[in-house]
């Protein structure tokens, strides 16, 4: 009888564990920034006080260093829009990547800030509630992302929901956007938030991406923005052209430690490793002109074997089939003269031999 007990007990524990794993959610963090680089900015050219030469407004902000967070923020300080002066055209697949700091001086509120993605004539006053002929409201809110959308002589009634994500205040959270044609795509830190297939209204070209600060006491800062154009397909480059440049493998700041963000790019070359496993690639990694060229020299090295050992460890590549090398600043493919050249120069390569 005592084993009869012991044996369901077994049986009755099985099925709950069972239960557990078919009813555990999953969030697939599948992000792959765009291969082209279109604007950068990480306010490192800009004085510390000064509002960002590549950035118009029509309210005000300067750049600040923080004590808690490195590098340069780009404060949105009074209430108004706040748009990147993009030069180059979007397209139908392309990223968009910041990270944001929101310091709130209210106790019951997180956000006071809008993230558009507007079509508008060239030239035209973009000003409003509903900027553009139509667009994509983002916001972010205490404990969810609110979305909505509108086309032109529509006021709100396009589609609207929201996603789920508990923010905290004066925490760093990593935005990524992700737009092929209509749907929209929104990843905060290592997690999906919002996947909308009809996230943007067709018959539109979207030109603007802005900000909208809408408090003073609720003061926004956003670092490091990004914008790249076209996913790099890497089959196709690597095993067809036999080279492949991407710029979706980052790192912490002079460090050869990889950032969270890189494992989408990483599990991509892997697959394609193992579908093709005579291959054998070189990675070769490259710096901007930023610090001593020994630095930089040592650093690519380190960043390209940093890159071989997640092929390896995480992934069961065959350490064999992978050299490495590095560059440092030698081989730079744009000159080190602005943000968003540097950031093209940031890059690993992948050879095929």
């Amino acid at each position: 009888m005592k084993n009869l007990i012991t044996l369901l007990a077994v049986i009755l524990s099985s099925i709950c564990m069972a239960q557990q794993s078919e009813n555990k959610l999953t969030s697939k963090f599948d992000f792959i920034p765009g291969e082209k680089v279109i604007f950068f900015d990480d306010f490192s050219d800009v004085a510390i006080g000064d509002f960002p030469l590549a950035w118009n407004t029509n309210g005000s902000g300067e750049v600040v260093t923080s004590d808690k967070f490195e590098g340069r923020w780009f404060l949105m300080s009074k209430q108004g829009y706040f748009l990147p002066e993009v030069n180059e055209s979007f397209t139908d697949n392309y990223t968009v990547e910041f990270d944001l700091i929101s310091y709130a001086q209210v106790y019951d509120q997180l956000f006071a800030l809008s993230i558009f993605l507007t079509a508008a004539d060239k030239g035209t006053v973009i000003n409003g509630t509903q900027p553009g002929n139509a667009g994509l409201r983002i916001r972010p809110e205490n404990e969810r992302v609110a979305w909505n959308n509108w086309a032109e002589n529509r006021e709100w009634s396009g589609d609207e929901g929201m996603g789920a994500f508990q923010f905290k205040a004066n925490e760093k959270y990593h935005f990524s956007f992700w737009f092929q044609k209509q749907r929209v795509r929104l990843y905060i830190n290592e997690s999906k938030v919002l996947d909308l297939p009809r996230g943007l209204n067709t018959g539109y070209t979207y030109k603007f991406f802005r900000f909208d600060s809408e408090s003073d006491e609720i003061i926004p800062m956003i670092a490091n923005f990004r914008m790249a154009a076209g996913l790099p397909d890497m089959r196709n480059k690597l095993i067809t052209e036999g080279k492949l440049v991407s710029y979706g493998i980052l790192f912490d700041v002079n460090s050869d430690k990889l950032k969270p963000a890189s494992g989408p790019t990483i599990k991509e070359i892997a697959t394609v490793l193992k579908d093709n496993p005579t291959v054998r690639i070189k990675i070769i990694g490259h710096t901007d002109a930023d610090g001593e060229d020994a630095f930089n020299l040592d650093l690519s090295k380190r960043r390209s074997l940093a890159v071989k050992n997640e092929l390896v460890t995480t992934y069961g590549i065959d350490a064999a089939r992978i050299e490495t090398d590095g560059k440092g600043e030698s081989q730079a493919v744009a000159p080190n003269d602005s943000g968003i050249n540097k950031a093209r120069n940031r890059r690993v390569e992948f050879i095929k031999l």
